[in-house]
């Protein structure tokens, strides 16, 4: 067991305390003492103790962004001040299940409290002006809401409640409302239909807002009418609009040999993808031969998507409005339409494809003396399902085996490498369903990465590396030209401390001395947890401690990967950033000057948005199968570890991987009273206690799919299903 002590603490504090929302939080109160100061990065670097250099580039980047979301106000270049404010803060909204709102905003160090009746028909995620009251308690704050500056959205996707001449849309999640929908609005929805409505009038004294139901999804419980349901809760498409699949269809596959001369051609190179048995857009394939000083080549060949989408086409508009593609547990709803993203874009086997290219040459032990990035053409000999390529790693036998293999080695020491220098290995098991065609779950399997996964993984993370390396590293003073990169933010100091101290009560602990201790001792407990009882709550809360990687045009490295430089060029069939950074590459090679950045910036700023989106989506269709799957099990009973506590409940996982709540007040054996601290429910009388990790035995006492909720209570015995 790791036991730390103060000073070891300490430098724990200094080494993690600046990640960008820290950061965020001490300039505002600096500047909140001297209200009026002006200030450059230098001066703030100073007031917070900070010496380091990168810390201080941080400064730099933290200020540029708290200008861009009007905090604060540039007096001259470089040079800030806080906006004045008079009692009122901007923040989001965030609606509890009792009615009652948080207010969330970097303007203050903790969440502002707003009752029901205080916020001015606010909804979940709007952005808002909150006046703040006097404290009445030394460490509350409250107040209300005094204007809606952005609402999160104006539709609402829910189930409509038929009355005689109107109905209601109740809609799903937490919004707080029911919309009321008049006869003329209903435009054919029947009772108990899934449906999407839109607000068009909310008045003043009014309980409820007025609005009409703009499509009709279906009958609850059909399976694409509940899918679609998923995607219009977090206002995702699921359709294209017919003149940008008219203009899809219209873009011709024949390659001229004009365009061909153009480009490197690596038709006769061995070539080959490997890809999930399922896929249909293969957006990368990689070439190997051997160089005449024996030295390897290897080419990462990237799907040329831009070549046939060009700017302010009505493609182009789509997929940045999509700007990724959603994986749901049973379909894809893809960026691109079919006949781009499954046809002319997609690295079919014995086909000419255009694609846009990253070439290393590498030394036997993995050791690059050589880059070369730019357009291409290739024609791939073979398609690989990861289950036959992982066959060949495994047996030496098969079709091109000898350039698997010599990949799979290549691949084996770029991983080395990169876990030495303070990569951490975050490879999680993924709860995936066999489906019938009506859609229903009939089982539950995991998918695991396997050395073909690998593979294929650190190729792509050494291109995306590489091609961020070669537009960001700049010598001397000389500021890098306007790219997009794929950051992630250090991880906070207070949760790596919350997170050690739960984790020391299964013997583990994490070394907090550096930045490379954090990394290689949380690679060695994870490993340590693989096939233990609490490792999924131990793998959960470690993603938890880290920040959530996003797009910025302003590079803080990627954290997590260890790299200083990172960005995504490997996927433009499904993600929109990888169109921006194969146009800005190409720009760059050329020679062409640095782009606007504030563009760029809100392009990076939506496309997290969307894939922020997109994932929870995703979230959203695997919870609601495993609620489906769980309907058959009513009644039967299941061991399983907790795997979350709150003050309304406690969350248990099975091992089948599906979660479930037992509610607080299903634990009619004493009051329990819920510490945070300790992540526990303990009883006030008989000090009866549930603890994350515990062992628990449940059984399944009731499932609500319109809540994509499964409930549990504790069980009397111990039979196994």
């Amino acid at each position: 067991m790791v036991k730390r002590n103060k000073k070891e603490h300490n430098k724990l504090k200094k080494l993690v305390t600046f990640n960008k929302k820290k950061l965020k939080n001490a300039i505002i109160k600096v500047l909140h003492e001297e209200p009026g100061k002006i200030v450059n990065y230098k001066q703030i670097s100073s007031l917070l103790g900070i010496r380091d250099s990168d810390e201080r580039r941080l400064v730099n980047i933290v200020l540029e962004e708290m200008k861009d979301d009007e905090y604060l106000e540039q007096v001259s270049r470089g040079r800030y001040r806080m906006k004045l404010k008079t009692g009122a803060i901007c923040g989001i909204v965030d609606i509890q299940p009792q009615g009652f709102a948080y207010i969330l905003s970097d303007e203050v160090d903790r969440p502002v409290l707003v009752s029901s009746r205080n916020l001015f028909h606010a909804m979940d995620g709007d952005k808002v002006m909150v006046h703040l009251y006097a404290r009445r308690k030394k460490h509350d704050l409250e107040g209300e809401v005094t204007e809606i500056l952005e609402r999160a959205k104006t539709q609402f996707v829910g189930t409509v409640d038929m009355s005689a001449n109107f109905a209601f849309l109740i809609p799903s999640g937490k919004a707080g409302f029911d919309i009321f929908i008049s006869k003329e609005n209903i435009h054919g929805a029947t009772d108990g239909q899934k449906a999407i409505a839109e607000i068009i009038e909310w008045p003043a004294n009014s309980r409820n807002p007025m609005g009409r139901i703009i499509e009709v999804l279906g009958n609850p419980g059909e399976n694409n009418a509940e899918m679609h349901a998923i995607l219009a809760e977090f206002e995702l498409p699921w359709k294209f609009p017919e003149n940008v699949e008219r203009a899809a269809e219209k873009i011709p596959d024949e390659i001229s040999q004009e365009e061909i001369k153009k480009r490197r051609d690596f038709r006769k190179v061995t070539t080959f993808t490997i890809d999930p048995a399922d896929a249909k857009d293969f957006d990368d394939a990689l070439s190997l031969q051997k160089l005449k000083n024996n030295n390897w080549e290897v080419g990462i060949h990237i799907a040329d998507v831009t070549h046939y989408v060009t700017p302010n086409s009505l493609i182009e508009e789509e997929a940045q409005s999509r700007a990724t593609s959603v994986y749901l547990v049973d379909r894809v709803v893809p960026m691109l339409p079919e006949h781009l993203s499954n046809g002319i874009c997609s690295l079919r086997p014995n086909e000419d494809k255009l694609c846009f290219s990253a070439v290393f040459e590498m030394t036997d032990d993995a050791r690059i003396v050589n880059q070369w990035f730019g357009k291409t053409v290739i024609n791939s000999n073979r398609r690989f399902a990861y289950e036959e390529a992982q066959e060949i790693i495994e047996t030496g036998k098969g079709e091109l085996s000898e350039e698997i293999l010599k990949l799979n080695n290549l691949a084996i020491k770029l991983r080395e490498e990169r876990f030495k220098d303070g990569s951490i290995d975050f490879d999680r098991v993924e709860i995936k369903f066999n489906i019938d065609e009506e859609g229903k779950p009939l089982s539950v399997y995991f998918k695991e990465a396997q050395e073909a996964n690998q593979l294929i993984e650190e190729f792509m993370l050494l291109a995306n590396k590489y091609v961020a390396k070669w537009v960001g590293k700049t010598e001397g003073q000389k500021k890098p030209k306007t790219f997009v990169y794929r950051i992630h933010d250090r991880p906070d100091a207070d949760k790596l401390d919350s997170f050690n101290a739960f984790i020391n009560r299964f013997g583990y602990g994490i070394q907090l001395h550096s930045a490379k201790a954090i990394s290689n001792s949380m690679n060695q407990l994870l490993q340590k947890v693989k096939g233990a009882k609490e490792q999924n709550v131990v793998e959960t809360l470690a993603i938890r401690t880290m920040a959530k990687a996003e797009y910025s045009t302003r590079n803080i490295g990627h954290y997590g990967l260890a790299f200083d430089f990172y960005t995504h060029f490997t996927s433009p069939i499904r993600r929109y950033p990888d169109m921006i950074v194969h146009r800005l590459l190409a720009k760059y090679l050329e020679g062409g000057r640095s782009v606007q950045e504030k563009k760029y910036e809100d392009l990076c700023r939506h496309s997290s948005d969307m894939e922020s989106r997109a994932a929870n989506a995703e979230r959203a269709s695997i919870k609601y199968k495993q609620v489906e799957f769980m309907q058959d099990h009513l009644g039967e009973s299941y061991p399983g570890v907790i795997s979350g506590i709150t003050d309304w409940g406690i969350y248990v996982e099975l091992e089948n991987k599906i979660e479930g709540m037992i509610p607080i007040r299903e634990l009619d054996d004493d009051f329990y009273i819920f510490d945070e601290k300790n992540y526990a429910l303990v009883g006030r009388h008989k000090n009866k206690k549930y603890q994350l990790g515990d062992d628990i035995n449940i059984v399944i006492w009731r499932t609500n799919l319109e809540k994509k909720q499964l409930d549990f209570k504790l069980a009397k015995n111990k039979k196994r299903h």
